[in-house]
Order: structure tokens, then C-alpha cells, then sequence
């Protein structure tokens, strides 16, 4: 059969087997749909070409999804391939578990899901569901987890309660975002940049 994923899939392709199925063949397809996302744009992006590239027919996906969006929703909330909760990172100090959590955000938007971001973002007037669903994946969970650090530093007296808000939480994701769309990468030094010049002063005691 023509549509059939066995038949269509090509011993040749970058992640093609026809013995690949469930799990396994729903990460490809995701992987795929962000790889190629991130390489061209939302409007160029089709069943046809992340179907070649996952290798499987794009019958497999018209089984699953009925657009694109529904398919790069779930490619970006699977944990798999997309943003999992990030972890706490139990540093000690307020400067460190800052700049371990941005750190770990900015590597992460050097990758294929990362990537995928951008077109998302810039586009948000026009698909503004996809952008929510990028704040909700991306931001929410970093900004909730920056929360319960900044909480824990003003009880051992390292940031002013007064500092322990949403915004507060929300600023040195934000600043990663802005800066890894200005350039392919955030360094680690533009990181610590981050947490030195904005949000120690911002959040600290003062001396």
C-alpha cells in the first residue's frame, strides 16, 4: 500500500526504518516537524515535508493531526521533544540557581525545539494560538520555578521579599528569549551577564 508507513518509509533516510513504530516513530515525527520548522518557517511547513523527513508516509500523520498547528502543539508539549519542566537546582545561593536555570534555558533554545520557537514568536499576530502554547511550554514553568528561588532566597535573606513577584520571575526568561532571537546562541558570559547586571540588583538585599 502507497499510504502505508512500513511501505513509504526509505532505508536511506536520516531517521527511516521500517520497523520503527509507536513511541519510537512518534518521536521521529516530532523531532522532524520542529527540525523542520526551525529551518524554514509556520507557512512552509507541511505533512509532506516532515513526513520525508521523519520517514514515513504523510498518511500516518493525517491519521493523528488534522493541520500543522495541531502537530507542532503537540511535537512542542511532548516531553520528549519538546520543554519539560525544568528541575530545581538547589545551588545554595540565589546567584547560582539563577544562572544554573537560564543557563539551562538558553542551551535548550539552541536546539531544534528552540529553534522552532522563533518563527513562532515573530509570527505571533497571525497564529497567536501557537504562541500561547509556546508561553505556556517555555515561560510558565521557568517563571514558576525562578519563583520558588527568589521565595527561598528571601527567607535565607540573599533577595528582598518585595522581589518574590510573577514579573520578577518572569524577567530573566524573557531576556534569554530576546537575546537567543538576536543571535544563534546565548552564551554562558551573556548569561551571567543577565543574573550580575539585572537581576541581583534587582532581587538582592542590599548591602
Amino acid at each position: 500500500m502507497p499510504d502505508s508507513p512500513e511501505a513509504q518509509d526509505a532505508p536511506g533516510r536520516r531517521r527511516g526504518s521500517s520497523r520503527r513504530r509507536g513511541a519510537a516513530l512518534l518521536q521521529a515525527i516530532f523531532l522532524a516537524t520542529l527540525e523542520e520548522l526551525a529551518e524554514t518557517s509556520y507557512e512552509e511547513l507541511s505533512f509532506d515535508k516532515v513526513a520525508a523527513r521523519a520517514g514515513t508516509g504523510k498518511t500516518t500523520l493525517y491519521r493523528r493531526w488534522s493541520t500543522t498547528a495541531e502537530l507542532v502543539l503537540a511535537a512542542l508539549s511532548d516531553p520528549g521533544t519538546g520543554f519539560p519542566p525544568p528541575a530545581a537546582p538547589g545551588t545554595g545561593s540565589l546567584r547560582g540557581d539563577l544562572t544554573t536555570v537560564l543557563a539551562g534555558l538558553a542551551r535548550g533554545l539552541q536546539e531544534p525545539r528552540g529553534r522552532a520557537l522563533r518563527p513562532l514568536i515573530t509570527q505571533r499576530p497571525r497564529h497567536p494560538e501557537l504562541f500561547d502554547e509556546v508561553f505556556r511550554a517555555l515561560i510558565v514553568p521557568h517563571q514558576g520555578l525562578l519563583l520558588d528561588i527568589l521565595r527561598a532566597a528571601a527567607e535565607r535573606g540573599e533577595a528582598r521579599p518585595a522581589a518574590v513577584t510573577q514579573r520578577m520571575a518572569s524577567l530573566g526568561p524573557r531576556l534569554i528569549v530576546m537575546e537567543s532571537m538576536q543571535r544563534d546562541s546565548v552564551p554562558l558570559s551573556e548569561v551571567a551577564a543577565i543574573v550580575d547586571e539585572v537581576l541581583l540588583p534587582l532581587a538582592a538585599t542590599r548591602p
